[in-house]
């Protein structure tokens, strides 16, 4: 990402909004709707554009703010008005018996996060 932007504040970056209709969990991975991108890609915002081309391949919600440096809140509005344009694919995670998440998906989250 251009780097004059770490000058804009976050809430400039969602028009002050904190709310998605998206329920994103850390560990949510987020893909681009590589159909959208190659119709839609030259009128994406450069913001957009950045999320897109990070997610080729299949990235965690923290995973896309750790490396956009965007705060946590910021990144899951952007990939959640994303996800509502279809602009990008959100695969839920496997939740085991009880609802709680995978326990060797969340390390391999973790271990994803410790190699930023």
């Amino acid at each position: 990402m251009d780097r004059t932007r770490s000058i804009v504040r976050p809430y400039a970056w969602t028009g002050g909004r904190t709310e998605t209709a998206y329920d994103l969990p850390l560990e949510a991975l987020i893909s681009t709707n590589r159909a959208i991108l190659a119709r839609n890609g030259s009128t994406m915002t450069h913001d957009h554009r950045s999320v897109a081309d990070l997610c080729l391949s299949a990235r965690s919600v923290a995973e896309v703010a750790a490396l956009l440096s965007l705060p946590l809140g910021v990144a899951r509005v952007v990939l959640g008005d994303m996800a509502s344009a279809g602009m990008v694919v959100v695969h839920r995670p496997k939740s085991t018996d009880g609802g709680h998440p995978d326990l060797a998906m969340m390390e391999r989250v973790l271990a994803g996060l410790r190699n930023l």
